[in-house]
C-alpha cells in the first residue's frame, strides 16, 4: 500500500478544472489523488520527471504494480490474467488505496484500447468499470486524459467491446446530463486524441514486434472507430440539442455547449483540411473505414456545411455522388445518407460535374446488380433519390427509361429473399407513382404531362410488370429493354414484338414473387384510377386482348395460361373490390366478358368458361349477367325475373348439353350462377333439365349413360361447394341455408332405379349413386335423397352383397349369408343363375366406398347399418383367410377363391380407411346386432373350417376377436357381453362342462352325456386355443373372473347387471389340457396363479373354489368310467401330471399342485380339502369306488403340504404339525387306511375283482418322496408316528410271508415294488436280516429283468446293423430299430425303476447315517450285503452301457438311426434318470468290473464308445450325459477314455517324479487320442466360430476339451504321461477353441470399468463365466458346469466356457499365453486381459504362491521367499563361492502376461553366465504348462546338473529342456557335443540342413 502524499504534491497535481470534473462524478473515496499533469497525449513523461516528482509512483501497492507491469506484455493471455487480477483487487480495496494507480492506469488504458485482441479490449473496459466504481470522484483530476480514449472506445468495431465501453462510461456518469457535460468539458482533449489517432500509420501504431497483417487490421480498426467517434462528436457538439445522438432526452442547453461548439468547429475545420476532406480514407480496402468515412462526411455536410466551397465541392461531389460503384453492402447505408444529404444541401453539385458519366452510369450499374445485395437499405432510398435529383440535371425521358430498365434488370439477383422481393416491388410502385405525380417537374404543358404519363404506363406497367406477370406461370420470362420512351400509346394491343426469351429462362421464382408482382400491379392501377381515369385505357385494352387470346387458344398451347388471369382477378378482389372500388368491373372485366362471351360459348373454350366462372365468383352472378345481357348503363341490379330467364334459357342448356372436354368447367359455371334469392327455382330448372324429362322418351328415373355422368359430376361439384367452400367466394350463403331444397323427387326416382338394377351396370352408375348418397367421409353427411329412399338403396346394396357371401368356398362365410338375411326384416330376393354375383358385389362395394358414412343417417331407424357393416367385416376376413391358405385345398376351390380375391381385397383396403371410432359411435342396438353376427362367424370358422392348419386358423380368429373387442365395445360391460356371447354353449361347445348361463349364480352342471369325446374334438381344441389367446391379450380377470374395472364409466341402463365369474370356462380349459400353441401347464395355470396372487379378494377365492368343485365333481363322475393307470410313487406328481389320463382328474391335480406350490392355498386350505375328500370316500357305509380311484394323486399332493419333512423345509408352504389336532386327524385317517390294507391277503395271492389295488395305491400315495440331488438323493416328505410306522412295517412283512406263492401279474409286481420303496424309506431302521434279504432279492430280480431286456435289445441292434450293408434302405433299418427298442410291456422297466429307487434309498442310508451306525448295529452294513449291492450296482451300470452301445452301433449307420435309440429313452425318462444317478454314485471298483464285463461281451462297440455315444447324443437326457462325463473323467475309465489302446499302454507306466529323465522319450508322436475326441481337439474346424452359439457341435467340442483338461489336471506333475499330453496339446491342438470360448463371454457388452464390478452389474453370460472360471481355478474341476449344462442355453454355455478357460489357465498357461499374444485386435485383447485380471488372476496367483510356499524345493544350496502382497518370489541359489538372487514377479494379469524375472544380486558369477542363467529361469517359468513351483523345481535341477558337470545344450544353453524337461543326449560324432532332441529337430527344420550347429559336419 502506498503512503499518503503531502500537500505540495497535491498542489502540483491538481489542475484548475478538476473541481468541475469532480462534480460530475459520483462520490466514492475521500482520498486525495495524484496530479493530472503526468500525461500529455498518449506519451508518459515519467522518464523526464525528477526523482522528487516521480516518487509518488513508488507508493503504489506492490501487488497492483506487479499486475500493471504485466499489462505491458505482448501475450494477450497474460494481459487478460492481469486485468482479471486487478479487477479482483479493486473490489477488495478502498478508493483511497486505488487512487494512486490512476495515472499509471491511464497510460496503460490508452495502449490497451489499441490491442489486437478484442478480449483484451473488452476486459480493459470491465477493469475500467471496476475502477470508476471504486474511486468515484477521485477520477476527476484524470478525466481529461481518459475521456479521449474513453469516447473513442464507444465506437469499437466489435459490439461486445463497444458495449463494455458504454457500460464503463455509464458507471462513471449514470445521468445522461452528466455524460454530456463531461464530454463538453473535455472536448478539446477528445479532439486532440482523435486527431492523433487519425495520424497513425500501421508502422507507428505499436512498438512491439507484431505481424504486418495484424498491424493492418489494428490500424483499420483505429481509423474507422476514430472517424465514427468524430462524426458522432460533431453531431453531439454542433447540432441543436434535439438532434444530438444519444442525448435526445436533454432539453435544456448545457452550460458549456457554446464553448464546446466553437472548439468543435475549429478542430473540425482543421481536421477537414489536414486530411484532405477524408477522401483518402474512401480509397481504403477496409469496408469499415469507407463506411465510417461516409458517416463523417455526412456529419460535416449536416453540421459544418461552410467547409464545402467552390474549390472543393467538385472533388467531394465526385467522390460522394459517384459512390454507386461501392459494392460492399455494409457501406451502403452511410453512403446513401451522404448522397441524399449532399444532393439536398448542395443541389448545384450535380452541375459542376458530368452527371451522366460520374453519377448516372454508375447508378444504373448499381441498380442492375440488385444494389449489390443491399436491397433492404437501397430500395427504400430510391424514391428519396428521385426527389433530390435536380430536374435540370437529367433528361426526363431517358432518365426514367434508364432508371426503370436498370431497376427491373436488378430484380433477378440470385439468392434474393421474400423480403427483398417485397422491398423491390414497394420501391418500384413508389418510384412509378412518383414519376406520374411529379411529371410537372419535367414538363410544362398538360399534353406533355399526359403523354409522359401514358408512356410510363405503356412502357413500364404493361411491358415490364404485366408481361412478367403473364409469363411467370409458364416458366418464360423477358428481359425487354425499351429503346426509347414512346410519347404515344401503341396502335394495337398486341404484345410487343421485342419481347424475347430471357437469358434466365429457367429462373425459378418463389411463390411470393408472383403475389407481390400482382399486388404491385393492382395497387398501381388503383392509384392511376384515382389520379386520372383515362390513363387506364391502354392497360384495359391490353387486358381485353390478353383475355381474348386466352379464350381463343387451346389448352396448354399458348404463351401463357388462364391461371394468371384468374389469379389476377383474385388479386383485384383482395386489393381493390373489397375496398369498395368498382373500376375493375367497369373498366376491365365487364367489357372484356361482353366481348368474349359469344366467343366463349361458340368455341366452348375451357379457358373462357373458367374466366367467366371466376369473374362471377368475384363480382357476383347478377352483376356479370347485367354486364353480359343488359344494355342500359345504369348501376341498378338486374331483377330476379330477368336473371332467371337468362339462367334457364341460356346457361342451363349450354352447361348441361353435350358431354365433352369442357363439361367440368361448364358445370362449375352453372353452380357459380346459383343465387341466394332464386336458388329454389334455379335448382328445379337444373334438375328438370339434367333428368332429361322433356327430352327423352324413357320413364322418369331412367337416364342415358351420358346424362348419368353429367348428373354425377354436377352433384359431386355441388357437394364440394357445400362442404369445401372456397375462401372469399362470392355469394355462398345459399350453401348452408337450402340443404332441404336439394332433395328432389327426380333424384329419388333415379337413385332407386340405379340401385335396383342388375348387371351389366353403366360405367357411371356407381359414381352417380355415390354423388347422390354422399358420406365418403365421416364429416360429409350431405345427401341428395330422402331418408326413406336412403333405406331402400342400402337394402338393395345388401341384397347384392349376400349372394357373394353365399358362393364363398369357406363354410363359415356361406353360413354368414344366412345370418345376414335373418337379421334383415322382409329380406327376400331372387337372383337368376346367369347373374354375375361378383360383378354385382363389386358394384355395391363401389357405391359403399364413397357413401358408407351416410349410413349414420339411418343408425337409429334401421338395422341395415349393422348388416352391411357385418358383410364388410366378413368379406375382409375372407380376404385375410385367403391370403394365408396353404396347399390343402383342391384346384377348383383355389380357382374360386382367386376369382373372388379382387373384391375381397378392395373391401380390405376400404375397411382399413374407416376410423375405429366409427363402429363405437353406432347405437347400442346396431352394435349388438353387429357383434352377434361377427361372433357367430368366428365360432363357425373355428368349428367348421377343416381345410386350414389349426395354428393359422386360430391366429386369424384371434385377430378377428381383437377387432370386435377394440372396434365395437364401448366399455367393459359391453366387453363382458361380447365374451358371454362368444362363450355361449351349443352342440359343439363346451365339450366337458355344461354351464347354465341363464342362472349364473347356481352351480354348474356337468355334461355327463358327452361320453364320445372324439366328436368335435378338433374344433373344440381350436376354440380353446382361441380363448387362451384372448386371455393372454385381455387378461384372465376379464375373461374368466369377469372383473370390471371400477374406474370405467357406468354402463348404460339396459346393460347394468352383475358380471358373474366363469369358473366353468377355467374348468373347461383345464380339462382340454392341450391345444394348438399351448397347454394348461405352460399357458393357463401360470396366468391363473398370477391372477390369484395379484388379487386378494373373496371373489377370487370363490372363483378358485368353484373351479375346484367343478373339477372334483367331474372327476368323481368320470373316475370309474375310464381306465386308470397305476399311481407311480416316482417321479413326484408335479412332474408327471400330464401322465394322468382322465381329463377331470388331471385338471384337478394340476390345479392343486399349482395353487399349493405357489402358496396361494396353504395348510389350512389343504386340511379343508383333505376332510372334504375323506368324507366323499364313503357314501353311508358303502365305499365310493370312483372317489377311491381318484384319491391317490390328490392325497399325495395334499399330504406333502400337510406334513413336515424329515429333512429340509416344506416346498409347498407351511404344513400342519403332527402334534396338532389337524395333524393327528391326518395320521389317524392314514392309520385307518393302513389297517384297511392289512385286511387284504398278501399281494402275491391277489385275484381280480377285489379293491385291493385301489387301497394299496391310496396307502402308497400317503408317503411321497421328493428329489433333492446331491449326496442325499431323496427326501421323505413326512415324519410318521411309531404306530403308523408299525402298521406300514406289518404291511410290508405281510408281503414277505406270502406263503411262497409267486404271482407275476404286472400290477402285483408294481404295487410290491412301490410298497418296497416306501417301506425302505420309512422303516429301514426296523428292518432285520430277513427283511433286507427280501428287499435285495426282489431288487436284483427286477433290475436283472430290465438288464436282460436291454442286453437283448443291444444284441439285436448289433445284429441288425451287422446284417445290413450300407446299400440297404435307411427307412428299413430305422423301422427295424424302432421295433427292437419298442417295449410293449413297460412293467419290467417300471419295476426296475422302483427297484433303483429303493437301491438309491439304501445308498442314502449308508451315506447319510454312517455316524449313527458306528457300532455296526445296522444289518445293512454287513459284508454279506456289500457283495449284493455291488452286483446290483453293476447291473445298473450294464443298463447304462447297453443304451450307449445301442446308440453307438446305430450311429454307424447314420444320425437318423442313432436318433431312434435316443428318442426311445424319452419314453422312460424317469427310469434313465435314476440309472444315471446310480451310475454317478457307483464305486470305482464297480465301474471297473462293469467296463470289463462289457468288453468281454464282444459286441461291435465297447464301453468307451458307448459312453461317448451317450455324452454326444443328439437327443440328450441331462442326467445320462452328466453320468457319462463323470465316468469318462474319473478312474478307472479316464485313461482309457482319453487315449487309444496303443497310446495308453505306452503311457500307462508312470515314470514318477524321481525317475531319470534321461531315459524318457517325451515326444508327442506316440500320443493318440480316442477317435471321438481327437477330431475335436486336433482337427477343430474354423467353421465352428461361425456356427450358432448353441449348436450341438460347439457343445460337443466343449465337452471334449472338458474331458481332456480334467484328465490333464488329474495327472501328477513332472510325469511322462503329463508331459507328453501337454506336448501333444501344444503340437496338435487348435487354439481356435479359445476364440470360441470368448464368443460365449460377450465382453464387448461391458466397458472396461464394468468388468471390475460385482456380478449383478455384469451381463448374465459374463457373470456366469466369471463365477465359473473362478470356481474351476479354485477346485480344479469342471463337473459343476457340466452337471447344469442341459438343457443348453447361452448362460449355461457361457458358464462352461468360463470354467474351461479357468482350468486352461491352471494347467496350460503357456498355451493360453501364446494365443493371447497372437491376438491382433487391441480392443478384444484388452477386454480379455481385463476379464482375466479381475476374475481369474487373483485366485490363480494365490494358488501359485501357495504351492511354491508348500513345495519342498529348498535345500542347503537353494532357498525360496514368497511375498503374497507383492506377488513376488525370491529364489536364492548358493554354491561354493557363487551366489545368485532372482526375483520372480507375477503380473496382475498372470498368466496372460509373462512372468518377469530379474537378477537382484550375483556373486562369483560372470556376466555371461549370469545372463544365461537369468534367461534359463525366464524360459522355464514362461514355458511351463502347469504349476509355477514345478518350473522353479526344474530350473533348480538344471543348476544342479550344470554344477555336477552335465554339459548344456549348445542351442538352448540349458541342461534341462525348458519345454519337455529332457537332458541333452544326441551327440555329434565329430565334435562330441550333446543336444536336446527337440532343439536339434527345430534347428534342422529352420535351417533346412542336417549338419551339426557347431562343427557343421553331417549329423
Amino acid at each position: 500500500m502506498g503512503k499518503q502524499k503531502g500537500d505540495g504534491g497535491r498542489a502540483k497535481a491538481r489542475p484548475s478544472s478538476s473541481s468541475l470534473a469532480a462534480s460530475l462524478l459520483p462520490s466514492a473515496s475521500a482520498g486525495v489523488a495524484v496530479g493530472f499533469g503526468g500525461y500529455v497525449g498518449s506519451s508518459r513523461l515519467e522518464s523526464t520527471l525528477s526523482s522528487e516528482e516521480s516518487s509518488p509512483y513508488l507508493d503504489i501497492d506492490s501487488e497492483v504494480a506487479q499486475h500493471l507491469k504485466r499489462l505491458a506484455r505482448k501475450d494477450p493471455i497474460t494481459k487478460l490474467k492481469a486485468l482479471s487480477s486487478l479487477s479482483a483487487l479493486l473490489k477488495e480495496k478502498s478508493g483511497k488505496d486505488i487512487a494512486p494507480i490512476i495515472p499509471q492506469w491511464a497510460f496503460e488504458y490508452k495502449r490497451l484500447l489499441l490491442d489486437y485482441s478484442r478480449e483484451v479490449r473488452r476486459a480493459t473496459h470491465e477493469m475500467m468499470t471496476s475502477l470508476v466504481i471504486t474511486v468515484g470522484r477521485d477520477l476527476a483530476p484524470h478525466l481529461k486524459s481518459l475521456m479521449g480514449p474513453w469516447w473513442f472506445s464507444q465506437f469499437d468495431s466489435n459490439s461486445e467491446v463497444s458495449q463494455a465501453a458504454k457500460r464503463s462510461l455509464q458507471a462513471a456518469f449514470p445521468a445522461q446530463e452528466k455524460r454530456l457535460d463531461a464530454l463538453l468539458i473535455c472536448a478539446t482533449e477528445v479532439f486532440i486524441y482523435l486527431e492523433e489517432n487519425l495520424k497513425l500509420t500501421p508502422q507507428n501504431l505499436s512498438d512491439k514486434a507484431i505481424a504486418l497483417d495484424e498491424l493492418e487490421e489494428m490500424h483499420q480498426q483505429v481509423i474507422s472507430s476514430s472517424l465514427l467517434a468524430l462524426a458522432t462528436l460533431l453531431d453531439v457538439l454542433v447540432c441543436e440539442h434535439f438532434g444530438r445522438p444519444g442525448f435526445e432526452n436533454i432539453t435544456a442547453e448545457p452550460k458549456h455547449a457554446s464553448k464546446a461548439r466553437a472548439i468543435a468547429v475549429s478542430f473540425s475545420e482543421k481536421l477537414f483540411s489536414d486530411h484532405k476532406y477524408f477522401l483518402d480514407f474512401l480509397k481504403s480496402q477496409s469496408v469499415s473505414m469507407r463506411s465510417a468515412t461516409y458517416s463523417v462526411l455526412k456529419s460535416y455536410i449536416k453540421n459544418i456545411p461552410h467547409v464545402f466551397n467552390e474549390g472543393n465541392l467538385k472533388i467531394i461531389a465526385t467522390a460522394i455522388l459517384g459512390a454507386f460503384q461501392e459494392k460492399d453492402p455494409v457501406c451502403h447505408s452511410s453512403m446513401w445518407d451522404a448522397i441524399l444529404l449532399l444532393s439536398k444541401r448542395f443541389p448545384d453539385c450535380w452541375t459542376v460535374l458530368n452527371a451522366q458519366k460520374t453519377i448516372l452510369n454508375r447508378f444504373w450499374h448499381f441498380l442492375k446488380h440488385g444494389c449489390f445485395g443491399s436491397q433492404q437499405v437501397s430500395y427504400p432510398a430510391l424514391v428519396l433519390f428521385l426527389d433530390v435529383v435536380p430536374p435540370k440535371a437529367v433528361a426526363a425521358d431517358k432518365f426514367f427509361q434508364d432508371f426503370f430498365n436498370s431497376l427491373w434488370a436488378g430484380r433477378n439477383e440470385p439468392h434474393s429473399s421474400n423480403s427483398d422481393h417485397k422491398a423491390f416491388f414497394r420501391a418500384f410502385k413508389e418510384c412509378f407513382l412518383w414519376g406520374l405525380l411529379n411529371a410537372s417537374r419535367y414538363f410544362d404543358g398538360v399534353d406533355s404531362i399526359f403523354h409522359f404519363r401514358v408512356a410510363l404506363v405503356d412502357d413500364i406497367l404493361l411491358k415490364f410488370l404485366w408481361q412478367d406477370y403473364l409469363f411467370f406461370g409458364c416458366s418464360k420470362g423477358q428481359n425487354s429493354q425499351v429503346s426509347r420512351m414512346s410519347k404515344n400509346p401503341p396502335e394495337d394491343g398486341n404484345l410487343p414484338s421485342n419481347v424475347k426469351k430471357s437469358d434466365t429462362l429457367n429462373m425459378k421464382y418463389p411463390k411470393s414473387y408472383f403475389q407481390e408482382l400482382g399486388k404491385c400491379i393492382v395497387e398501381i392501377l388503383s392509384a392511376i384510377y384515382v389520379l386520372e381515369h383515362d390513363l387506364l385505357s391502354s392497360f384495359c385494352t391490353t387486358f381485353h386482348e390478353t383475355c381474348l387470346q386466352v379464350v381463343q387458344q387451346k389448352e396448354n398451347l399458348g404463351l401463357f395460361s388462364e391461371e394468371q388471369i384468374i389469379k389476377f382477378l383474385s388479386l383485384l378482389e383482395q386489393h381493390a373490390i373489397q375496398k369498395g372500388e368498382d373500376w375493375p368491373l367497369v373498366y376491365l372485366v365487364g367489357p372484356m366478358l361482353a366481348k368474349a362471351f359469344p366467343m366463349i360459348k361458340s368455341l366452348d373454350s375451357v379457358n373462357g368458361i373458367r374466366l367467366l366462372s371466376v369473374s362471377i365468383s368475384v363480382f357476383g352472378p347478377r352483376k356479370i349477367v347485367r354486364e353480359l345481357f343488359i344494355t342500359d348503363d345504369g348501376d341498378q341490379m338486374v331483377d330476379s325475373g330477368s336473371f332467371l330467364q337468362v339462367f334457364k334459357e341460356t346457361f342451363v342448356p349450354w352447361c348441361l348439353d353435350g358431354y365433352n372436354h369442357s363439361m367440368s368447367s361448364r358445370l362449375d359455371l352453372l353452380l357459380t350462377l346459383l343465387d341466394e334469392e332464386c336458388f329454389l327455382d334455379q335448382w328445379c330448372a337444373v334438375m328438370s333439365y339434367a333428368a332429361n324429362v322433356k327430352h327423352s322418351g324413357v320413364e322418369p328415373g331412367s337416364l342415358e349413360p351420358s346424362h348419368v355422368l353429367v348428373l354425377a359430376m354436377l352433384l359431386e361439384k355441388l357437394r364440394d361447394k357445400i362442404t369445401k367452400p372456397k375462401v372469399g367466394e362470392h355469394s355462398t350463403n345459399w350453401q348452408g341455408s337450402h340443404l332441404d331444397h336439394l332433395h328432389h323427387e327426380l333424384l329419388d326416382s333415379i337413385a332407386v332405379a340405379v340401385a335396383c338394377s342388375f348387371p351389366p351396370f353403366g360405367t357411371s352408375d356407381a359414381r352417380l349413386m355415390r354423388a347422390l348418397l354422399g358420406g365418403s367421409t365421416e364429416g360429409n353427411q350431405v345427401s341428395f335423397v330422402s331418408t326413406n329412399i336412403l333405406i331402400m338403396i342400402f337394402k338393395e346394396l345388401l341384397k347384392k352383397l349376400v349372394p357373394f357371401l353365399g358362393e364363398s368356398s369357406f363354410t363359415w362365410v356361406r353360413d354368414a349369408s344366412s345370418l345376414l338375411t335373418s337379421e334383415a326384416k322382409d329380406f327376400r330376393f331372387e337372383i337368376g343363375k346367369s347373374v354375375n354375383v361378383i360383378e354385382m358385389a363389386q358394384f355395391a362395394l363401389d357405391i359403399l366406398d364413397g357413401s358408407f358414412f351416410c349410413l349414420k343417417r339411418i343408425d337409429d331407424e334401421s338395422s341395415l347399418l349393422s348388416s352391411i357393416s357385418a358383410a364388410l367385416f366378413i368379406i375382409d376376413w375372407e380376404y385375410s383367410m385367403a391370403t394365408v391358405l396353404d396347399d390343402t385345398l383342391d384346384d377348383e376351390s383355389m380357382k374360386k377363391i382367386n376369382a373372388r380375391l379382387n373384391v375381397c381385397k378392395s373391401v380390405h383396403v376400404f375397411r382399413s380407411k374407416i376410423n375405429n371410432g366409427f363402429w363405437r359411435s353406432l347405437n347400442i342396438d346396431n352394435r349388438k346386432k353387429l357383434w352377434s353376427i361377427l361372433i357367430r362367424c368366428v365360432t363357425n370358422a373355428i368349428f367348421k373350417e377343416h381345410n386350414m392348419k389349426s395354428d393359422k386358423l386360430v391366429s386369424l380368429c384371434y385377430s378377428w376377436m381383437v377387432e370386435i373387442l377394440e372396434y365395437i365395445s364401448q366399455n367393459p360391460y359391453e366387453e363382458q357381453n361380447l365374451l358371454d356371447q362368444l362363450l355361449s354353449g351349443d352342440a359343439t361347445w363346451p365339450l366337458w362342462i355344461n354351464p347354465n348361463l341363464s342362472t349364473p349364480k347356481e352351480s354348474d352342471a356337468l355334461n355327463t352325456e358327452n361320453e364320445s369325446l372324439n366328436i368335435h374334438v378338433s374344433g373344440h381344441h381350436r376354440f380353446v386355443s382361441l380363448i387362451d389367446k384372448i386371455i393372454s391379450k385381455a387378461g384372465l380377470q376379464k375373461v374368466v373372473a369377469g372383473h370390471v374395472t371400477h374406474a370405467c364409466p357406468s354402463p348404460p341402463e339396459e346393460t347394468i347387471s352383475e358380471v358373474p365369474s366363469r369358473a366353468w370356462l377355467a374348468a373347461e380349459v383345464l380339462c382340454t389340457w392341450k391345444w394348438p400353441g399351448g397347454n394348461a401347464l405352460d399357458s393357463f395355470l401360470p396366468l391363473l396363479c398370477s391372477h390369484a396372487k395379484s388379487r386378494n379378494l373373496a371373489s377370487q377365492q370363490n372363483l378358485l373354489d368353484s373351479i375346484f368343485d367343478i373339477l372334483l365333481d367331474g372327476a368323481l363322475v368320470h373316475g370309474g368310467n375310464s381306465s386308470q393307470s397305476l399311481f407311480d410313487i416316482w417321479p413326484p406328481l408335479d412332474d408327471k401330471v400330464e401322465l394322468i389320463e382322465e381329463h377331470f382328474l388331471r385338471a384337478l391335480v394340476s390345479l392343486l399342485v399349482t395353487l399349493l406350490k405357489n402358496d396361494i392355498w396353504e395348510g389350512d386350505k389343504a386340511m379343508i380339502l383333505f376332510d372334504l375328500l375323506v368324507n366323499k370316500l364313503f357314501i353311508g357305509e358303502a365305499i365310493n369306488k370312483n372317489c377311491l380311484r381318484i384319491l391317490p394323486p390328490i392325497i399325495t399332493v395334499l399330504v406333502r403340504t400337510l406334513s413336515y419333512r424329515s429333512v429340509g423345509s416344506n416346498e409347498y408352504g407351511r404344513g400342519v404339525d403332527s402334534d396338532t389336532s389337524e395333524g393327528n386327524q391326518v395320521q389317524e385317517t392314514i392309520r385307518g387306511w393302513l389297517q384297511r390294507a392289512l385286511l387284504f391277503p398278501p399281494l402275491v395271492t391277489w385275484q381280480s375283482g377285489e379293491d385291493m389295488e385301489e387301497w394299496f395305491q391310496l396307502v402308497i400315495s400317503c408317503y411321497p418322496l421328493s428329489a433333492t440331488g446331491g449326496a442325499e438323493l431323496f427326501k421323505l416328505e413326512r415324519n410318521i408316528s411309531h404306530d403308523e410306522r408299525t402298521l406300514l412295517l406289518d404291511l410290508f412283512r405281510k408281503q414277505r410271508h406270502g406263503g411262497g406263492i409267486a404271482n407275476q401279474l404286472p400290477v402285483v409286481q408294481v404295487l410290491l415294488s412301490q410298497l418296497m420303496v416306501i417301506s425302505v424309506g420309512y422303516c429301514w431302521k426296523e428292518f432285520n436280516e430277513d427283511d433286507w434279504s427280501f428287499v435285495f432279492s426282489n431288487l436284483s430280480s427286477w433290475i436283472q429283468s430290465a438288464v436282460v431286456i436291454m442286453e437283448e435289445a443291444a444284441e439285436n441292434v448289433n445284429d441288425a446293423i451287422a446284417d445290413s450293408p450300407s446299400s440297404n434302405n435307411l427307412d428299413a433299418i430305422i423301422e427295424k430299430l424302432e421295433k427292437i427298442v419298442f417295449i410293449s410291456d413297460p412293467s419290467p422297466i417300471n419295476n426296475a425303476r422302483n427297484a433303483i429307487l429303493s437301491f438309491s434309498l439304501c445308498h442314502n442310508i449308508l451315506l447319510c447315517h454312517g455316524a449313527e451306525d458306528s457300532d455296526n448295529s445296522n444289518p445293512l452294513r454287513t459284508e454279506r450285503w456289500d457283495r449284493v449291492r455291488n452286483r446290483i450296482a453293476e447291473g445298473i451300470l450294464r443298463l447304462f452301457f447297453c443304451t450307449g452301445i445301442c446308440e453307438d452301433i446305430a450311429s454307424s449307420y447314420g444320425l437318423e438311426s442313432a436318433l431312434v435309440i435316443a428318442l426311445s429313452r424319452l419314453d422312460h425318462f424317469c427310469f434313465w434318470e435314476l440309472v444315471a444317478s446310480s451310475v454317478v454314485n457307483s464305486s470305482p471298483h464297480v465301474k471297473d468290473r462293469a467296463v470289463k464285463s462289457v468288453e468281454f461281451w464282444g459286441l461291435r462297440k465297447g464301453p468307451i464308445s458307448a459312453l461317448y455315444a451317450i455324452l454326444f447324443s443328439s437327443k440328450p437326457i441331462a442326467p445320462l450325459q452328466y453320468a457319462a462325463f463323470v465316468v469318462l473323467s474319473a478312474d478307472p475309465v479316464s485313461q482309457l477314455a482319453i487315449f487309444r489302446e496303443d497310446s495308453a499302454s505306452s503311457l500307462g507306466a508312470d515314470s514318477g517324479v524321481d525317475q531319470d529323465m534321461n531315459c524318457l522319450d517325451l515326444s508327442s508322436e506316440n500320443v493318440h487320442l480316442q477317435g471321438e475326441i481327437s477330431c475335436m481337439i486336433e482337427k477343430l474346424p474354423f467353421q465352428l466360430v461361425e456356427m450358432d452359439l448353441t449348436a450341438q457341435e460347439r457343445v460337443n467340442v466343449f465337452l471334449a476339451w472338458s474331458l481332456l483338461l480334467s484328465h490333464l489336471s488329474s495327472l501328477p506333475s513332472l510325469t511322462s504321461q503329463r508331459e507328453r499330453l501337454v506336448q501333444y496339446i501344444l503340437d496338435s491342438a487348435n487354439t481356435v477353441i479359445l476364440d470360441c470360448i470368448f464368443q460365449h463371454i460377450p465382453l464387448e457388452l461391458c466397458e472396461m470399468q464394468d468388468l471390475k464390478k460385482k456380478d449383478g452389474d455384469l451381463p448374465a453370460e459374463v457373470s456366469a463365466a466369471a463365477t465359473a472360471a473362478k470356481h474351476a481355478i479354485t477346485t480344479g474341476s469342471l463337473l459343476f458346469p457340466v452337471e447344469s449344462l442341459w438343457p443348453v442355453d447361452p448362460v449355461k454355455l457361457a458358464s462352461l466356457a468360463g470354467a474351461i478357460y479357468g482350468l486352461m489357465l491352471c494347467v496350460l498357461p503357456a498355451y493360453v499365453r501364446g494365443w493371447f499374444s497372437d491376438l491382433r485386435d487391441r480392443s478384444i485383447s484388452s477386454l480379455v486381459e481385463s476379464f482375466t485380471r479381475v476374475w481369474c488372476s487373483p485366485p490363480l496367483i494365490a494358488n501359485e504362491l501357495s504351492q511354491i510356499k508348500k513345495a519342498n524345493i529348498a535345500d542347503d544350496n537353494f532357498s525360496l521367499t514368497v511375498s503374497k502382497s507383492a506377488n513376488e518370489v525370491v529364489a536364492t541359489y548358493t554354491k561354493d563361492e557363487t551366489k545368485m538372487d532372482l526375483i520372480i514377479r507375477l503380473p496382475a494379469s498372470y498368466p496372460l502376461r509373462p512372468v518377469d524375472v530379474e537378477c537382484m544380486r550375483s556373486l562369483g558369477i560372470s556376466e555371461v553366465k549370469q545372463r544365461k542363467w537369468l534367461m534359463s529361469m525366464m524360459l522355464f517359468v514362461r514355458n511351463q504348462n502347469g504349476a509355477l513351483a514345478e518350473a522353479i523345481r526344474i530350473w533348480k535341477r538344471n543348476f544342479d546338473k550344470e554344477f555336477e558337470g552335465v554339459e548344456e545344450c549348445p542351442i538352448c544353453y540349458s541342461v534341462i529342456h525348458t519345454a519337455n524337461h529332457s537332458l541333452p543326449r544326441l551327440a555329434c560324432k565329430t565334435c562330441k557335443h550333446k543336444f536336446h532332441s527337440a532343439c536339434l529337430y527345430k534347428w534342422f527344420s529352420t535351417s533346412h540342413k542336417s549338419s551339426c550347429p557347431l562343427c557343421q559336419s553331417p549329423f
